[in-house]
């Protein structure tokens, strides 16, 4: 794979990160095209992308469709569904994907990958995310903190090459200023972000509370070691150990980014359907099948549910 078969890379699921990414990389130079909602995408193609960061707010020129099939010729596609769309959007996509396509999943959860191959032959890497973004507006991403991917081959790579595939796809992130480590132990690594999610998501939707002031309450920080300890024994029953001081690493993440709210905080408020069953949920259900308790990622959960079903309730009583 070289550089000029990038010469065009598509965002599927073009929301807060997929959003910022394709602003990213189309500062860097790349050509983007972003693939998401209609009220998005219509403001981007009417305005452009309006990208903000600490420092500024710029117009970024960006390629915007709605429809999936945009993804064709693509050397390059950066899958950023939320999970609970995995299945469906890699259906949709995969018959528009170039031969040697590669996907790279950018998404929340632990099983996407192998969800995606279920769908798609290409070759799919699995990319977690320590950034932090979101939708003040149709047409415009806010860049809340963070600057760092995780990648790595699992599994099947679908490509001899795969070392050399990484090492491409960590240069072309980090001439963006992303900070990308290679990892050797990636499914390590997606466990330790299934516990980051676990720990902050659901309690940041419930409270309204950004990651910095919901780890100065000590109730709370109570709270998230007994998820991150759940997590850490179900994936310990799986043969995957996470490190002794992973409650201590889950907790001090705020300080990397103190004022931002989760995805699932930002679902919330758009009355949209949240992962919460794919981080939390999947805890419970992989606790369940190992024989590993799982009472506090339920509790979760379980209000998580409730909460969404009455906000998604009220929305749909307001807008009739």
């Amino acid at each position: 794979m070289t550089n000029g078969a990038w010469s065009k890379i598509a965002v599927v699921g073009a929301g807060a990160i997929g959003s910022y990414f394709g602003a990213a990389l189309a500062q860097a130079g790349h050509s983007m095209t972003l693939i998401g909602r209609r009220g998005h995408i219509d403001a981007i193609n009417r305005d452009g992308l309006l990208f903000q960061d600490q420092s500024a707010e710029r117009r970024v020129e960006v390629s915007a469709r709605t429809d999936i099939a945009a993804v064709s010729g693509a050397g390059l596609v950066l899958f950023c569904v939320k999970s609970l769309d995995t299945e469906q959007a890699a259906k949709q996509m995969a018959p528009h994907l170039a031969q040697g396509a590669v996907v790279v999943s950018l998404q929340n959860g632990v099983d996407n990958v192998e969800r995606i191959r279920l769908h798609v032959r290409n070759c799919v890497i699995p990319a977690l995310v320590y950034i932090g973004a979101n939708i003040p507006a149709p047409g415009r991403v806010k860049h809340t903190g963070g600057d760092k991917i995780v990648i790595g081959l699992l599994g099947e790579p679908g490509a001899s090459d795969g070392k050399p595939l990484l090492e491409q796809i960590a240069a072309l992130f980090a001439a963006a200023g992303i900070s990308v480590r290679i990892s050797s132990s990636i499914e390590v690594d997606l466990w330790t972000k299934l516990v980051m999610n676990a720990a902050y998501n659901v309690i940041c939707a419930l409270s309204g509370a950004p990651y910095g002031k919901m780890v100065a309450l000590p109730e709370v920080r109570d709270v998230m070691r007994a998820v991150v300890d759940e997590v850490a024994q179900v994936a310990r029953a799986k043969g995957i150990r996470l490190p002794d001081d992973i409650a201590d690493t889950a907790i001090a993440f705020a300080d990397t980014m103190p004022a931002t709210m989760s995805s699932t905080a930002q679902d919330i408020a758009r009355n949209k359907p949240t992962e919460a069953d794919h981080l939390n949920g999947y805890v419970v259900r992989a606790g369940k099948a190992l024989g590993v308790a799982t009472p506090v990622n339920a509790t979760l959960n379980a209000l998580m549910k409730l909460f969404e079903q009455t906000r998604l309730a009220g929305a749909a009583s307001r807008a009739k």
